[in-house]
Order: C-alpha cells, then sequence, then structure tokens
C-alpha cells in the first residue's frame, strides 16, 4: 500500500469528463424549483449522466440536507437539522414521475435528533412514489436509526424493494471513519431486515483506499454473508475536501475484478465493483423478479416529454 504524505495523485482510470447536455441541466433545473436534494449532485457523482440519462435511476435525499453526524468521509452538512417537511414525499415522487425513473433510491442524512429517525417520512416517500408510478422499483438506503427496530419496521411497512445500508468500511476502521456508527449495529439491522421481509433484497457497501487491508475486506463480506445480505457494491474512497480524511491508496480496476470475482464466490447474488463505483450504482439490476416486472411495465415513459410537461404545469 502507498502512504500518503501528502495527495496521491488521481490515477488516469479515475478521470472522467462530464456530460452536462441539455436533459441533464432541465433535470437539474426541475430539482431546484421542486427543493430537492439528490445525493447524485451533493457528492458530484460520477455515475449521474448515466443513470439519470440512460438508466432512468436517481438517488434522492429526503429530511433536508443537515446532518447531525459528521462521519470524516461525508461532504454532507453537519448541524442542527430544519423541520420536516411534510410536502416533500409528494415532491419526490413528482420529481420520480417527471423524469421517467424506473428505479429511484430514498436515502437520507442522519436525523438522530428525531424518535424514529426519520423513517415514518421515509415510508410516506415510498407511498408517494408507488401511488405517482407504480412501475418505479423504490430502494431506501437510511441510517441505523441508533438500533431502533421499531423505526425500522415503520419503514419496512411500505414495502422497499430493496434495503440499503452501508457498512461503509472495516470493522477496524468503522470508529475513524464513521461518527457515532457501529459496525455491528449496521450488521444487525441488515439482518434485522430480512427477519421482518425474507424476500426484500438486502445490500450494503463498501470504500477501499482507506488504509485497509485485502483480508479486512475479505472479513468485512463474510460478515454481510452471515447477516443474509443479498448485494454488495465495492468503490474507491475519494476525498471531498482537505477536510476530510486523505486516500491512502487508488486502487487498480483489476483488483476491484478480483474482488467482484471473490464476492460472487462466497455467495453475493449480486457484486458491483470499480473505482467509479457508489452505493446506488446500476442499482436498477438488483431487484427482485417481482420488482422487475413492474420496471418493465413502465419502460415506455418518455423522460424529454415529461420534461417539457413539468415546464408546462409547474412552473408558469
Amino acid at each position: 500500500m502507498a502512504k500518503n504524505e501528502e495527495y496521491i495523485r488521481k490515477p488516469e482510470w479515475l478521470k472522467i469528463k462530464l456530460n452536462t447536455n441539455k436533459s441533464y441541466t432541465g433535470l437539474k433545473k426541475m430539482m431546484r424549483e421542486e427543493r430537492l436534494h439528490t445525493v447524485c449532485e451533493e457528492a458530484k457523482c460520477p455515475n449521474i449522466h448515466e443513470c439519470w440519462a440512460v438508466r432512468k435511476t436517481a438517488t434522492f435525499m429526503i429530511l433536508g440536507d443537515i446532518c447531525t453526524r459528521a462521519c470524516r468521509f461525508c461532504a454532507v452538512k453537519t448541524g442542527l437539522p430544519t423541520e420536516l417537511d411534510w410536502e416533500e414525499p409528494e415532491r419526490v415522487a413528482r420529481s420520480v414521475e417527471v423524469m421517467g425513473l424506473r428505479h429511484c433510491v430514498v436515502t437520507a442524512v442522519a436525523r438522530d435528533d428525531l424518535a424514529d429517525g426519520g423513517a415514518a417520512i421515509f415510508a410516506e416517500t415510498v407511498r408517494a412514489i408507488r401511488r405517482r408510478v407504480p412501475s418505479c422499483t423504490v430502494e431506501v438506503l437510511p441510517s441505523d436509526m441508533k438500533g431502533d427496530y421499531e423505526s425500522l419496521h415503520t419503514l419496512m411497512d411500505a414495502g422497499p424493494d430493496i434495503f440499503n445500508h452501508n457498512i461503509e468500511t472495516v470493522r477496524r476502521l468503522t470508529k475513524r471513519v464513521r461518527a457515532k456508527a457501529n459496525y455491528d449495529r449496521s450488521l444487525e439491522l441488515l439482518k434485522r431486515v430480512k427477519e421482518i421481509s425474507p424476500n426484500t433484497p438486502t445490500k450494503s457497501s463498501l470504500m477501499v483506499g482507506l488504509g485497509e487491508t485485502k483480508e479486512e475486506i475479505l472479513e468485512a463480506m463474510d460478515d454481510l454473508l452471515a447477516h443474509n445480505v443479498d448485494i454488495m457494491t465495492i468503490g474507491q474512497y475519494l476525498q471531498p475536501t482537505k477536510k476530510h480524511l486523505k486516500v491512502e491508496r487508488y486502487v487498480h480496476p483489476d483488483e476491484f475484478a478480483e474482488l467482484k470475482e471473490i464476492a460472487l464466490q462466497k455467495g453475493f447474488k449480486h457484486c458491483e465493483a470499480g473505482p467509479m463505483v457508489r452505493s446506488s450504482y446500476h442499482a436498477d439490476e438488483q431487484v427482485n423478479k417481482a420488482a422487475r416486472q413492474r420496471q418493465l411495465e413502465g419502460e415506455s415513459n418518455d423522460p424529454d416529454s415529461l420534461i417539457n410537461q413539468y415546464k408546462t404545469q409547474f412552473t408558469s
């Protein structure tokens, strides 16, 4: 492993050209007018154009844009959150409809100030999307809700198609990387989901390049499988600002390919691994058969025509 004395120069395989075409800028304008946040934009995801325009997927960040935690890998603002916005679920659902999405991910800032961790808003957002776009599959990516399993039941009662909760890093590095999080609590949350809804795929993500060893990555895989996790994603950690954790190493694409093969051999039903892979990468491929059928029923939607409808109806 290369040691990071200052800053390691990004290798060529991590350099991409963003394609800010007319469709993308139109969708971004709509997000601002609807007062919505997306992780795609907040995290400057390199896959945003592929997801929005080609794969018809997007990741919405609900419950505001201020997090109660201060994880050292994440650039989301930390502080005292604003009040709950109960109109937000309907605005998200309307945007899902306008964008013609086939799959959407609903995530949120951590809201440790709320008794239920935001579970009720999560559930209502899932239901609102289903009412407007029955064919769109919905993945949820909540915090650990401080281990409150009654709140987990509230969320799962809405019937999301995939439950995603990220362990983010290996056990040894969790305390340094994830503020107020606990490795075993995250694993237990994923296990509880399977107990509540055995047919719902569960998923978790790991960042590499933070100083972990290959053996620790394999141990994390085993821990996830022991807690009945079906899907795993593995991506390169990128330092969002100079105040955040430094990159210890840029992992070569060949190593990601090897990790993917190992994950599948170990028993994961699906694995995405690569330098640009993020938690929601190719998420539309990871739903179960019943949910996939709903996607197929809605593939005739035309996002461009829907955006034009939006401009007529909501921006006059």
